[in-house]
């Protein structure tokens, strides 16, 4: 078996990105080595794999290939939330079903504390991960509605959560755009790039791992029983191999016509000044979802890189994984529109960055994950949840390679149905595309 990959680069520059110092990258891979395990993908996925491998086999030795910069890609390109809650993007209020649920819950918080001890491990600073909870923002009444639906859902699987007044989201977002809140506390917000950055040189610096970045894999072969993974000027030649790649594992050959390729889009501003921050008013930090799945994600952050807003709205169905250019232009339309709506007493305020990110999902919304060939595993596919979920991927995918049965970190895991396959085309594309137009215009105000 060889493939023949080829990789795509995302929009724009990620404002999480543009705000940190420069780093120096590690380098690319120009030589055939060998390894135990081979991680493809530096990601949420990717590095979890390999930090689970170490816990548990400290005398593994694992390579990490990263396509591009690390968090370049989608794992510094989301919004910085880490969701412990249900949070079905095709739901009205991303409630899905009790039982299943209550099983996701489990998972995500335990891939959040996974997190948790990675940036206390690794001495990463305050700001990549704050445990501040975040809140679900309605703008109309149909908002209000959803808000109480899910609060009702949470209240019946006995978790916390708090409906705010507009009074409230008024005192915290310093906007009177809001009619109320759902406030659930067990979120963490992240800085993602710094994060994934973190992660990343946390675990270079262990003698057992190599990372190189900027070395996009162009084939997978298998050789007698190990993989050759090649890139452009190199190899690894490994006992078992984890693609952490999303999306891509399409191109690895694996998952083909089960998975939907969706990108979002979201701007930065550029640092407000002190005036600006007074006219604003409100508070210094605070994570918005819109109470529609389909509205805008609204950030307020004030830390590397000054008290800056962020605006994520506008899906579009790329089966190719490579959006046009167009798509940003007609995005950041959209982000100015939302911003000047929320925040008018900031409207000579421009934005500095501008960017898309990949989402991959499945249409009975479960992970491509699991063993898809002798000795190599998939840890794919989050369904919207990159961040979370991503982890609990490759957590899984490790503790798979490793064989390991006892003391699993992820012991609600349960092995999922395949993805079901997609309608053929054109249908599946006219259908996908209309069915986001339609769901972005119901989500009116939201958006």
């Amino acid at each position: 078996m060889n493939h023949d990959i080829q990789f795509q680069p995302d929009l724009g520059v990620s404002g999480w990105l543009g705000v940190l110092p420069g780093r120096s990258p590690s380098a690319a891979l120009e030589a055939d080595i060998e390894a135990d395990y081979c991680i493809v993908g530096a990601g949420f996925a990717g590095l979890s794999a390999a930090r689970r491998i170490l816990q548990l086999d400290s005398n593994a030795s694992v390579v990490i290939l990263e396509a591009s910069a690390v968090a370049s890609g989608p794992a510094g390109r989301n919004s910085g939330f880490m969701i412990d809650l249900p949070h079905l993007l095709s739901s009205s209020s991303y409630a899905g079903q009790a039982d299943s649920d209550q099983r996701d819950i489990r998972l995500n918080r335990n891939a959040i504390e996974f997190v948790r001890n990675r940036v206390t491990e690794y001495g990463l600073p305050e700001e990549v991960f704050r445990a501040e909870g975040k809140i679900n923002a309605a703008v109309s009444q149909s908002g209000l509605s959803a808000n109480q639906a899910y609060a009702e859902h949470l209240n019946n699987l006995g978790e916390a959560c708090e409906l705010l007044s507009s009074s409230d989201m008024q005192r915290i977002a310093g906007t009177d755009y809001y009619v109320g809140g759902l406030q659930t506390p067990g979120t963490a917000m992240i800085q993602p790039a710094m994060l994934i950055q973190g992660f990343a040189d946390g675990l270079a610096d262990n003698p057992r791992v190599s990372l190189f970045e900027r070395s996009a894999v162009a084939s997978l072969e298998k050789q007698s029983n190990r993989w050759k993974v090649s890139t452009a000027k190199g190899s690894v030649l490994a006992t078992k191999t984890i693609l952490a790649v999303n999306g891509f594992i399409e191109r690895f050959g694996f998952y083909q016509h089960r998975l939907m390729h969706i990108n979002l889009y979201a701007s930065m501003t550029r640092a407000l000044s002190e005036d600006e921050v007074c006219r604003l008013g409100g508070d210094a930090r605070w994570g918005f979802t819109p109470s529609d799945p389909f509205g805008s994600t609204v950030r307020r952050i004030s830390d590397t890189g000054g008290d800056r807003l962020i605006i994520r709205n506008h899906f579009s169905y790329d089966p190719s994984l490579a959006p046009k250019a167009s798509r940003l232009v007609q995005a950041s339309r959209d982000h100015d529109e939302a911003f000047k709506a929320r925040f008018p007493m900031l409207a000579d305020v421009a934005m500095e960055y501008r960017w898309s990110g990949r989402l991959c999902l499945s249409r009975n919304h479960v992970w491509a994950l699991g063993e898809v060939a002798d000795q190599l595993y998939s840890a794919c596919c989050q369904n919207g949840l990159g961040t979370t979920k991503g982890v609990v991927a490759g957590i899984v995918a490790a503790e798979m390679a490793c064989e390991h049965s006892d003391e699993s970190l992820m012991p609600d895991f349960r092995q999922q149905d395949l993805p079901q396959k997609l309608f053929p085309e054109p249908f599946m594309t006219i259908g996908a595309k209309t069915y986001l137009k339609i769901r972005e215009w119901r989500a009116g105000k939201d958006k």
